[in-house]
């Protein structure tokens, strides 16, 4: 297996990559490098045609990804800072939806944020009972989803099952994920997750290919995720409550765990 420190990558012998999100000292919270790392690793499996599978998962069993680093907000100054940010959200998640093969999120712990928006951007969740799945935004940042995000969760729980979990900014446990359809399968711990991440990508990396690929651009299209070029939709979305006195409040408050007195501006 190689690493980039925060990344670890490896290819077996029946064609799975596998991809550790590595930082479980912090909940594996993503920096801006490792999701470039995830953009240059998907061109790196999209251009390796033994690759007939990818799992991403997360070191240690306290959390898939914890979302991003939030002391790297702290650099933005001005709206433009935002709609960048967003923008490169845009490009991790559309490198994994597009990839020519099925990719599995394999999530144990916490799985909020960008950590959540990983996962659903990836083709099957399969999650251990403990996992917590959620975007708890409204009580700790303030900030706001990009309408590329709330389309994904929509299309896989429904949009008020969507506005549930944002306006509650609760997490949702493993048994009620599958419920709704958020994972497609939970396992008792992390070492049946392991198992049965490799037992899954295994399974599919041996079907036709052409069909997979497919499949997956046939539903990426029929959901209308191509990015458009200069203004995007929800970018005054994106504006309004990056640029806001709130968001400055609740990043500072969660980096001094505090609670946030919000404002409305």
């Amino acid at each position: 297996m190689s690493t980039t420190d925060e990344i670890l990558f490896a290819i077996d012998a029946a064609g799975v990559a596998r991809i550790v999100l590595n930082r479980p000292q912090a909940r594996n919270a993503l920096t801006f490098a490792m999701y470039q790392g995830l953009i240059d690793l998907c061109g790196r499996i999209e251009s390796d045609e033994s690759v007939k599978a990818l799992v991403i998962t997360g070191a240690g069993e306290k959390a898939f990804a914890a979302g991003t680093d939030i002391a790297q907000f702290r650099a933005f100054s001005t709206a433009q800072d935002a709609l960048d940010y967003e923008r490169f959200m845009d490009r991790v998640m559309g490198a994994l939806e597009r990839l020519r093969v099925p990719t599995i999120a394999a999530v144990a712990g916490a799985c909020t944020g960008g950590g959540a928006a990983i996962a659903a951007a990836c083709d099957l969740r399969i999650a251990t009972r403990d996992a917590r799945f959620g975007f708890p935004i409204a009580r700790t940042l303030g900030n706001c989803l990009s309408l590329g995000n709330l389309q994904r969760l929509s299309a896989l729980i429904g949009p008020a099952r969507v506005k549930d979990m944002i306006f509650t900014a609760r997490l949702i446990g493993g048994e009620e994920a599958l419920a709704i359809g958020l994972v497609t399968e939970m396992v008792e711990d992390a070492a049946a997750l392991e198992q049965r991440a490799a037992e899954l990508a295994t399974l599919v990396a041996g079907h036709a290919p052409l069909t997979l690929r497919a499949t997956k651009e046939g539903l990426r299209r029929l959901q209308g995720m191509d990015e458009a070029e200069g203004e995007r939709p929800g970018d005054d979305l994106i504006r309004m409550c990056y640029t806001s006195a709130d968001f400055r409040e609740g990043m500072e408050a969660f980096l001094a765990k505090r609670a946030p007195a919000w404002q409305g501006r």
